[in-house]
């Protein structure tokens, strides 16, 4: 089996460093929180009845967890929209944030036109491509940040430009002090999280070895539900293989039927539950006596507990241990974690189509 802790395997089996990026999320987050204090919007911008986050992949994914960290107190509707079409209610008095990495997101972009036609009050995030470009042709609040790899690997500025739009909206408070709180959390877990932590402390690789041959399946609850979603996407995209979420307490009410059947299943199942002491007290009780069921099925589920007292350090940190998680479980697969060939050979279907 691949030795981890032998660090020349990651120049071999990581070469364009996504681990460099994985290690780079705090200054991401900072850097990110800079280009918002010199941003603004239009005072009518205040007057949103709703907010519509349109992305896919690795864009999106900043959408979900801005709306699941900011559902406790922002006083409007924020979703996010995967796909073409707009919904019907989205029109003049919602804001709409077109989020891609590269501005050249189809699905983003035939929603984005969607939003002008219906007059919407639009903003940006994009490192360039045609949605930056049209930001900058109609002076549409634009939040441009430098490219980093891979639309997945610049979470950190998708989450928080946007959680910047939505403040200087006046929809939820300044987060500066709970992303100082994020930062420490995170380059403090990340010194036993790096490739150079040997695996007996380091519990990223450990988890890695144990999903090797495995079907990963991640639940989360409340703000941590859409950190699972990442997980999911960071197994498929990083480490090449399937992966499953679920959300708590929604998964109470199906998922926990099936746990039996087909046969086969469960010796290839390993269930990840992402904890938190902020999850409501009867989910807290609900953890439990899922974990019971699981294990009358044979299945001996793993939680991985969030650090930090501010809901964006514990949102961050379990995001930042699941990137971990799969760059090593890239390793292990011998998988490149930084190109997505499936997702390219897609696109040039697409085009001639």
């Amino acid at each position: 089996m691949v030795n981890l802790d032998e660090l020349s395997i990651y120049e071999q089996g990581d070469p364009q460093r996504m681990r460099d990026r994985i290690a780079e999320l705090p200054v991401h987050c900072a850097d990110a929180w800079h280009l918002v204090q010199d941003f603004s919007l239009p005072e009518s911008y205040r007057e949103a009845r709703g907010v519509a986050v349109l992305g896919m992949g690795g864009s999106a994914i900043g959408g979900d967890l801005a709306a699941g960290l900011v559902a406790g107190e922002c006083p409007v509707p924020a979703t996010v929209v995967r796909g073409y079409d707009l919904p019907a209610w989205v029109g003049p008095e919602t804001l709409v944030v077109g989020s891609s990495y590269s501005g050249k997101t189809e699905e983003t972009l035939t929603a984005f036109a969607q939003a002008l036609e219906r007059g919407c009050k639009t903003a940006v995030i994009a490192t360039g491509g045609d949605l930056a470009a049209w930001a900058e042709e109609r002076g549409i609040p634009l939040l441009r940040f430098s490219p980093c790899l891979a639309p997945r690997a610049a979470i950190g500025y998708s989450l928080m430009l946007l959680l910047g739009v939505l403040w200087r909206a006046g929809l939820v408070r300044d987060y500066g002090e709970d992303l100082d709180e994020a930062i420490a959390v995170l380059e403090d877990w990340q010194r036993e999280l790096r490739p150079e932590t040997p695996t007996v402390r380091n519990l990223a690789k450990r988890l890695a070895g144990q999903l090797v041959g495995k079907l990963p399946v991640v639940y989360g609850a409340g703000f941590l539900a859409p950190v699972a979603r990442r997980w999911k996407g960071q197994f498929n995209e990083n480490a090449k293989q399937w992966g499953i979420w679920e959300d708590m307490p929604e998964l109470n009410h199906n998922a926990v039927v099936g746990y039996g059947m087909p046969d086969g299943v469960r010796e290839r199942v390993y269930v990840v539950m992402l904890r938190s002491r902020q999850d409501h007290p009867r989910v807290q009780a609900r953890w439990e006596v899922t974990r019971e069921l699981l294990l009358q099925e044979g299945i001996a589920p793993d939680e991985i507990w969030a650090r930090g007292k501010s809901l964006l350090a514990q949102m961050l940190s379990l995001v930042h241990f699941g990137d971990y998680v799969s760059l090593y479980l890239a390793i292990l697969n011998g998988a490149d974690p930084t190109p997505v060939l499936p997702i390219d050979y897609l696109k040039r279907r697409l085009a001639g189509m």
